[in-house]
């Protein structure tokens, strides 16, 4: 994935015309379809469905049509950014991060990256995980916060462990459950569960296991992660992820009984890690 296909996939959206999308982008039509083509092979979905008269939107493209614009406005904002700051020494160091829950982390070493390296203008992006691991593959994204197991380490990319982050049931503050020091998973299959496919795999699996276990009726379905930590606050259940922290009273984060750490980090370009990004990278070491 690159600029170029967002831009153009952008364009056939707004337009649902693949031949005025061409004029705009100055492009032949069939150069139109080939980036198209080539994004929904990477994304293995279609983002489109075209006949001979017609061009219209999948439930796909029409999730990724709003993360496609995201993406290409902060783009422009920092090119103009840029050009505007050529004679300073502003280095910009793109992040990427598969969901919002690590930010919270992230916003604790950019405290410390603001005011021992005030140099670096942090470009943060927060796009679904096969999206950012393509634009990490294509050089677009500087580093990328991940869990181990849910990224291929191919070949040319570096992992750092940052830390081993426990398992933990988070739980409505209101639940009898809430204080305990740690829940085991017999105690959890007569509680309603909140599967969310947006988890890291291990937390996946463990839910999945809980679910076999738990009738339909108290089981909910969220498709992001931000969806299932509203309805644990509304009580509606509890779902598992690795420990997070993060400012809401009305969540507690309870570990969960035998359950494996997993490994969190930072992956990057091997011969990519500039002087720059090194001290960056132990910045975060020393965070954590």
């Amino acid at each position: 994935m690159n600029t170029q296909q967002l831009e153009t996939f952008i364009q056939v959206a707004e337009n649902l015309n693949f031949a005025r999308a061409a004029e705009v982008l100055n492009m032949t039509q069939s150069a139109v379809s080939r980036q198209i083509h080539a994004l929904e092979e990477e994304l293995g979905t279609k983002l489109l469905l075209r006949t001979t008269r017609t061009v219209t939107l999948t439930p796909a493209g029409i999730s990724y049509l709003e993360d496609a614009k995201k993406v290409m406005n902060t783009l422009h904002i920092a090119e103009a950014k840029i050009q505007h700051h050529t004679e300073t020494n502003i280095q910009i160091l793109t992040i990427g991060c598969g969901n919002e829950a690590e930010l919270d982390f992230l916003c604790r070493v950019l405290k410390k990256c603001r005011q021992r390296l005030p140099e670096v203008h942090p470009f943060l992006k927060v796009i679904l995980h096969r999206s950012i691991l393509s634009l990490f593959s294509h050089g677009e994204i500087d580093l990328l916060f991940g869990f181990r197991e849910d990224i291929p380490l191919r070949s040319g990319f570096v992992y750092r462990e940052i830390a081993q982050i426990p398992l933990c049931v988070l739980i409505s503050e209101t639940h009898p459950l809430a204080e305990r020091e740690s829940i085991g998973e017999e105690e959890l299959v007569s509680e309603n569960i909140i599967l969310c496919s947006a988890v890291p795999s291990r937390a996946s699996e463990v839910q999945n296991q809980l679910a076999v276990r738990i009738p339909p009726q108290s089981t909910y379905i969220s498709e992001n992660l931000q969806a299932a930590l509203s309805l644990v606050r509304a009580g509606y259940g509890f779902t598992i992820l690795p420990e997070i922290n993060f400012d809401n009273v009305e969540i507690n984060c309870v570990p969960l009984q035998s359950a494996e750490a997993v490994s969190y980090g930072v992956f990057y370009r091997s011969g990519a890690l500039s002087p720059l990004l090194s001290e960056f990278v132990e910045l975060m070491k020393e965070t954590i």
